[in-house]
This record gives structure tokens, C-alpha cells and sequence, in this order.
């Protein structure tokens, strides 16, 4: 079966920085990517680039930044007051608020985000909100492991179930 749309695609890949050829993140045969094809829960160039494989195929591709997570925005950047960060002693969490930590947050309209601490001051915490790989030009190196129809259930929530797939 090709991938098609509204196929359940199971595959193994190896993401790399393309331009300095840095491994980024890998998955196995024990844990592949499965995912529900042509709901937009991949980049959509990644999609693309898969539609019409097989079982068996191997791919090799690259996606610019601004295709994939985007280019790196400084209006993304952002200076938080600490004080919203201290604990019950009136000082920040060294434990969990350190440079280089990334902290679950929420904007003011409550969508969620994640910024990466850059600086901590008595005054401020500045925050990195742009997403990790922004500004990074990908590589993907693919094995497409199994293609099959996703069941109705699957369709009616938009994502795989069953093994290596969501579990209600």
C-alpha cells in the first residue's frame, strides 16, 4: 500500500542538522515514528516528501528552516520579571530555573509554550521562545516500515491507536 492520504505510517529516521551534519534525534525499530498521514501532524514538506512511498522505501530529503520549525525570530525573545517565578521563600527555584532549562509557560490568551532560560538576573529571566530547531535547516534520512488504512476510530480522533500509537 502507498502512503496515501488517511494511512496509518509507521517508519524509522535519523534527523540531522544539514549543515553541519549533527545528529539531532533518531528513532528505532523498537520505538518508530506512527503516525495518522494527511492530518497535519507532521511538517508539511515531511508529508510531502512521503507521499507515495512503500513499505521498504528509503528516503533521504532536506527541509529548509523556514519549511520546517520556522527561522529564528529575536522577537521571540522575551525578559520575564523573576518575581513570578519565586517559591514561598521569595526567591527563584535554582532546582528548576536555570540557565539552559526549558520551562512549560502560557501566554496571556492560555496557549502553551516553552521557553528556554538564556539569562537569570535579580530583575529578570530571559526566555527563548522560539521553537529548538528554529533557524536549523533539517535532514531526514527515512525507512518506511509499514503503511495501512487507518480505522474509522483513528479517523474520528485524528491520531493512530494501538501499538507505538495513542492508547485511550
Amino acid at each position: 500500500m502507498n502512503i496515501t492520504e488517511n494511512s496509518v505510517v509507521s517508519l524509522n529516521y535519523t534527523l540531522k542538522n544539514h549543515a553541519t551534519g549533527e545528529k539531532i534525534e533518531e528513532t528505532s525499530l523498537e520505538s518508530p515514528l506512527v503516525f495518522l498521514y494527511g492530518v497535519q501532524a507532521m511538517i508539511p514538506e515531511f508529508e510531502e516528501q512521503m507521499e507515495g512511498k512503500l513499505k521498504g522505501d528509503k528516503v533521504e530529503f532536506s527541509i529548509k528552516a523556514e519549511n520546517a520549525y520556522g527561522t529564528f525570530e529575536d522577537e521571540q525573545i522575551a525578559m520575564i520579571p523573576a518575581n513570578i517565578f519565586h517559591g514561598e521563600d521569595g526567591k527563584v527555584d535554582s532546582e528548576f530555573f536555570f540557565i539552559g532549562a526549558t520551562v512549560p509557560m502560557s501566554d496571556n490568551e492560555g496557549n502553551h509554550l516553552r521557553g528556554k532560560i538564556l539569562e537569570i538576573d535579580d530583575e529578570n529571566i530571559k526566555m527563548d521562545f522560539n521553537h529548538p530547531l528554529a533557524g536549523t535547516d533539517l535532514h531526514f534520512s527515512v525507512e518506511v516500515l509499514d503503511v495501512r488504512e487507518a480505522t474509522q476510530e483513528e479517523l474520528d480522533h485524528g491520531h493512530v491507536h494501538g501499538e507505538h500509537g495513542h492508547q485511550h
